[in-house]
Order: C-alpha cells, then sequence, then structure tokens
C-alpha cells in the first residue's frame, strides 16, 4: 500500500505539474510564447510577450502548482490511512511524510519542466520549486528569495537572480534544517534549477541576456 500510495502521488503530482500555464494563457491570447523572445513558457517570458498582468498570472499558478500537492498530499494520504477500516489497513497506508514531499515536489517541478503536453519540453521551474519548497522549507525558501531581491535589485536580470536563489537553497536547508536527506534533496533541485538556466548562462556570459527594463546586453 504504502509504495503505490507514493507512486500515485508522484504521478498525480506530475500530471499537476505538466499543465503549460504560460503556453496555454499564450494559446488563448493566440500567440505561441515559444516563438517569442526566450521561447521559454516561464513567466518571465509570457511577461515580456504579453505584458505584466499575464506573467505575474502564471507565476502564481505556476507556483501554485508546486505548492499544492507537496501540501496536500500528507494530509490526504492521513485523512485515507483515518478512514480505513481496519488497523492492519491504517498500518499499511502510513507513510514518511518528509519522503512524500520530496517525491512530490520533485514530480512536479518535473512536470513542469518536461511536460508530457509539450513533447517533454517545458519551463525552468523557478516558480513551482518556490511554491512547492513553501510547503515544508518555508525557511531555507525566505533566504533564497531574499538572496533573488537583492541580485534582481542590482542586476536586473531574472536568470542570475534564480540562479543564485538556486544556489542558496541548498545553503540555507543546511544552515537552518541540518536535515542530510533535505540538503542532498535541495542540493538537486538548485541544481537542476541552474542547469535549466544554461542558455541563459552562456547569454550572460556573451553580454546578451535581457534585462528586466532595460535593453539587452545593457
Amino acid at each position: 500500500m504504502t509504495t503505490a500510495t507514493y507512486a500515485a502521488c508522484a504521478i498525480a503530482s506530475y500530471l499537476l505539474g505538466s499543465i503549460p500555464t504560460g503556453f496555454v494563457w499564450g494559446k488563448a491570447r493566440g500567440i505561441d510564447v515559444r516563438t517569442v523572445g526566450s521561447g521559454n513558457i516561464g513567466a518571465t517570458n509570457v511577461m515580456r510577450a504579453l505584458g505584466k498582468g499575464p506573467g505575474i498570472a502564471v507565476l502564481v499558478i505556476d507556483a501554485l502548482k508546486g505548492f499544492l500537492p507537496v501540501f496536500f498530499a500528507p494530509r490526504i494520504v492521513s485523512a485515507v490511512a483515518e478512514a480505513s477500516a481496519s488497523a492492519a489497513a491504517h498500518a499499511a497506508a502510513t507513510v514518511d511524510v518528509s519522503l512524500l514531499q520530496i517525491i512530490c515536489c520533485i514530480a512536479v517541478i518535473a512536470g513542469h519542466n518536461w511536460t508530457c503536453w509539450l513533447k517533454f519540453k517545458g519551463g525552468k521551474g523557478i516558480a513551482t520549486s518556490a511554491g512547492a519548497l513553501l510547503a515544508f522549507l518555508p525557511l531555507p525558501l525566505l533566504c533564497a528569495l531574499g538572496a533573488w531581491g537583492v541580485v534582481f535589485g542590482i542586476s536586473r536580470y531574472v536568470s542570475l537572480a534564480s540562479i543564485t536563489a538556486a544556489a542558496v537553497v541548498p545553503v540555507a536547508t543546511w544552515l537552518i534544517v541540518g536535515e542530510p536527506k533535505l540538503i542532498i534533496f535541495t542540493s538537486v533541485v538548485g541544481a537542476l534549477a541552474i542547469y535549466k538556466h544554461k542558455p541563459n548562462i552562456q547569454r550572460l556570459l556573451a553580454g546578451t541576456e535581457n534585462r528586466i527594463g532595460g535593453k539587452k546586453g545593457s
């Protein structure tokens, strides 16, 4: 029962994460956001293509995609276990909550980054990762968001701020939480986010990355 529970939550999390919010929003406006700007389906490119309002809406929805399964999966599983008719069924339904949250978090980020609806191509997962981490690692996330704000305020580069935040999360988890499996988990999430920014890193080094409120490379 426990293995089936983990698997069911992982599949549900992936499918929720795979909803390509930016792509759907763009299509509703008659624009394929994959063909404009950076070609990414995330909030920053949606903001460039469609404006601040749609960009913020996509950001919030993508964050909610991450938050909902990580926050609610343990509660739903617990409720089902408590409603089980027998003690044996209750025991079989018992899961490691932190492990379940990690599984849901990885699955929902994977769904966003490699959505099955767009030939397994998707976004960079920053908003979705932030929403997922908010559900069970709020203090490390707060540190990362602080670093994001400082770097963005100075540079006006969303990508550089996101890369910095991704690097801060595992360090903050180590300093604040100290649990080895969570340090490893956030290190993987951070490394994945940085890897997904490889084209941005190349443009930053070349001086051709777009700034918010500024000209390309300026």
